[in-house]
């Protein structure tokens, strides 16, 4: 893979953007590798994902950055140019389910996913022999209802810690306190064993079974202070008949957890995902 910058930004629309944004790295000589653009119409706001070989370039992503500026204020954008060469750093926090956890192992192991996983943080032991065989710190934080404002002042401790970027929920069953949710925005992704907005909280597939539907799902998405309605990343289905048990369900529904949870990981860590309001843009 070539030496890449990734050119994020948003603003509100108008003509020129695309023609300036290019023109500023042509000028340059910078080589464009990718690039995707969207307008929402409904709010007259733009979007815009540029990947540039960063050999390309007379400069470093320092003065890319200070150079930008002049046309970013211009044009009133929220922006930031990221190195794709230095990997996020994910935190896992699980809690007795393995599948999406080990699957995502597997994927970070192969280098399916670039990023590094710095700890897996759960608040039962269960797991603990399966992470250390990939040589991770695993740390057991008990959560209770008498301690769970301390239990989670430790777990954001070792996030801190641990210079975690992106906070994975794979199949952590607590509910994160609003000061976390709030202390890090689009930056925690949860996989909910639903499509969402359906079946929200607890027992989903217990909720499905009963309603009889004929598809099952599961939701990636950002985490917010409202239970299970924050922006969605990614979703998927599966066919479901009337002959198939909870058990059936949850089975098959594990299936589509884990691969949505590893798509919208990916597509987090490669800077596909804009968030606009309680809705996502997903550069694919």
């Amino acid at each position: 893979m070539k030496a890449s910058y990734r050119l994020i930004l948003d603003c509100p629309d108008r003509v020129g953007i695309v023609t300036c944004a290019a023109e500023f790295i042509t000028r340059h000589n910078g080589w464009i590798l990718e690039a995707s653009h969207h307008s929402e119409e409904e709010t007259n706001w733009f979007f815009s994902r540029i990947v540039v070989d960063a050999n390309s370039l007379p400069f470093g992503i320092d003065k890319f950055r200070s150079e930008f500026t002049t046309i970013a204020k211009e044009f009133k954008m929220n922006w930031r140019i990221v190195d794709q060469s230095v990997p996020k750093r994910v935190a896992l926090l699980v809690s007795r389910e393995s599948h999406c956890l080990s699957d995502l192992l597997d994927r970070w192991r192969s280098r399916d996913i670039a990023c590094e996983i710095p700890c897996v943080v759960s608040n039962h032991q269960d797991l603990r022999g399966l992470v250390e065989w990939y040589g991770i710190p695993f740390h057991h934080v008990p959560v209770t209802r008498e301690n769970k404002p301390e239990a989670f002042d430790q777990i954001i401790e070792m996030i801190e810690g641990y210079r975690a970027d992106t906070i994975v929920l794979a199949r952590f069953m607590q509910i994160l306190p609003a000061s976390m949710c709030d202390r890090y925005p689009n930056r925690i992704l949860n996989i909910h064993h639903s499509f969402l907005p359906s079946f929200i909280g607890a027992r989903p597939y217990h909720q499905a079974s009963a309603r009889g539907v004929k598809l099952i799902g599961a939701t990636c998405h950002y985490v917010t202070t409202n239970l299970d309605e924050g922006p969605i990343i990614d979703q998927d289905v599966i066919r479901v008949s009337h002959s198939d048990r909870v058990e059936d369900l949850v089975r098959l529904g594990k299936d589509v957890e884990k691969v949505v949870l590893a798509r919208g990981l990916r597509d987090h860590l490669e800077d596909r995902v804009m968030v606009h309001r309680n809705k996502t843009i997903v550069f694919k």
